[in-house]
């Protein structure tokens, strides 16, 4: 594996760098400006292909620091999407009992 990844040259890890801060700045700029809201799926995908970018730039010249904000980051966009996804598939009367009303 490391192999190929020595064939790939360092440019190349740092455009796919540049690529994933590029979407960390369009994912908070949508946020900022309302055409995003951070409970939208979209909001978690797009921090997780971030992260995910960066990460893989980030082989080029290793930090571990920004690595393990970078895999954080991956976690938590990922249990976001995971609690997103789950709420559509939950049936309506079934989010309304859980906030305590019962059906008479």
């Amino acid at each position: 594996m490391s192999e190929i990844f020595n064939t790939i040259s360092p440019e190349v890890f740092d455009a796919i760098g540049v690529a994933g801060f590029a979407l960390y700045v369009l994912n908070y700029g949508l946020l900022t400006v309302q055409r995003l809201k951070s409970e939208q799926v979209a909001y978690f995908v797009l921090n997780w292909l971030a992260a995910s970018l960066v990460l893989i730039g980030l082989m080029a010249s290793f930090n571990l620091a920004s690595a393990l904000i970078q895999v954080f980051w991956i976690a938590i966009s990922t249990v976001g999407i995971y609690i997103r996804l789950r709420r559509r598939r939950t049936p309506q009367f079934e989010s309304i009992r859980n906030r305590g009303f019962t059906a008479s």
